[in-house]
């Protein structure tokens, strides 16, 4: 005759349950990117968006051109207005070999209500360029920002290094965004 079985002290069961929804959780997270969605979690540092989403049209690269460059036109006051949005706006990249070329993808959201229009960008440093998916956003719409640092490029060996992606646009609230990367190089 088989014995019953004892039921499991509370923390070991709180401790199942949550093993088993992490579990579910990462099953519908592959299924959803396997779908070709891109899925942001609560909590997360970075905004999900679908592809759909994502604005491929008039596409340029960034260099370390600081002059000065064409101003952003802003929209009438009384209209609808566009918002920049960066989700995530800094990127650490650890610890990289001297030599190594690194990049990282990072979303430029117009949360407004009019399109929103890249003036003007440039990166702080020329070890450091961006390819930007697109000059205008339309409203609810995203372009992706692919920073691209080379440490080689200058001997940064030995040093922390910070570059950045400087964005100017249409949109009253915020004329100049701002995008961070940083990483320790080694001196090997």
């Amino acid at each position: 005759m088989p014995q019953p079985q004892k039921p499991l002290p509370k923390k070991a069961d709180a401790a199942r349950r949550k093993k088993r929804r992490t579990g579910f959780l990462a099953l519908v997270a592959a299924a959803a990117i396997g779908a070709g969605a891109y899925v942001g979690f609560a909590g997360s540092s970075d905004a999900g968006y679908a592809q759909e989403d994502v604005v491929r049209e008039q596409s340029f690269r960034a260099v370390h051109e600081m002059g000065n460059g064409p101003r952003a036109r802003f929209l009438p006051t009384g209209q609808p207005q566009p918002r920049i949005e960066i989700p995530r706006s800094s990127h650490s990249f650890g610890t990289i070999g001297a030599k190594d070329v690194v990049t990282q993808t990072f979303v430029i959201r117009n949360a407004g209500q009019a399109p929103l229009t890249i003036a003007r960008a440039y990166t702080t440093c020329g070890c450091t360029v961006a390819d930007i998916s697109a000059r205008v956003i339309p409203p609810g719409k995203v372009a992706l920002a692919k920073i691209r640092f080379d440490a080689g490029f200058h001997d940064t060996r030995g040093q922390s290094v910070q570059r950045g992606l400087i964005i100017e646009s249409n949109d009253r609230g915020t004329p100049k965004a701002e995008i961070w990367v940083n990483a320790s190089v080694a001196s090997f």
